[in-house]
C-alpha cells in the first residue's frame, strides 16, 4: 500500500472530524443545525464550483448523460447526512458519533468491498475480517456505552 495514500486519509480523517464537529457547534451556537448546515451546504457549493471550474471540461455535460439519476442522489444523501451528523453529535458526543459513523463506515465498505459494489475492488470477506468487525463493534459498544 502506498504510505502518502493512508497518511492522505488519515488527515482527511481529522479534517471530517473537525469540519463535521464545526458544523454541529455552529448549529448549537445559532440555536438551528438546520439553518447552520444550510449555511454550510451553500459555502461548501460555492467552493465545490470553484475547484469544480478549474477542471473546466466541455464533454462534462454530454458525459453527465451517462450517469444514472440514481447516482446524483448522493448530494441528497451528504445534505441529510451531515445534517443528521450536525444535529447527533452535541448529542452523543464527538467520540461517540465518530466511534459509531467508523463502525458503520468499516462495516458497509467490508460489504462493499466482498460485492465489488459501486466499482470497489472485489477483497472477499474473510475469518480474520470478520474478527474485526466484531472487534470494531465491541469497541463502539465500550465507547458509546462507558459513560
Amino acid at each position: 500500500m502506498k504510505v502518502y495514500l493512508i497518511v492522505l486519509m488519515l488527515i482527511i480523517g481529522f479534517v471530517l472530524t473537525l469540519h463535521l464537529a464545526m458544523n454541529a457547534q455552529v448549529g448549537a451556537i445559532v440555536k438551528n443545525p438546520r439553518m447552520g448546515n444550510a449555511l454550510f451546504w451553500s459555502i461548501g457549493a460555492a467552493t465545490a464550483i470553484i475547484i469544480g471550474l478549474t477542471g473546466w471540461d466541455p464533454g462534462f455535460f454530454s458525459n453527465l448523460k451517462g450517469v444514472p439519476a440514481w447516482l446524483l442522489t448522493a448530494g441528497i444523501m451528504g445534505g441529510a447526512l451531515v445534517f443528521g451528523i450536525a444535529w447527533a453529535m452535541p448529542k452523543l458526543g464527538a467520540g461517540t458519533a465518530f466511534v459509531l459513523m467508523i463502525a458503520g463506515q468499516v462495516i458497509s465498505g467490508m460489504v462493499f468491498s466482498h460485492f465489488g459494489w459501486l466499482g470497489s475492488p472485489v477483497e472477499p470477506f474473510t475469518l480474520i475480517k470478520f474478527l474485526g468487525v466484531v472487534l470494531l463493534i465491541a469497541g463502539a459498544a465500550i465507547v458509546t456505552l462507558a459513560k
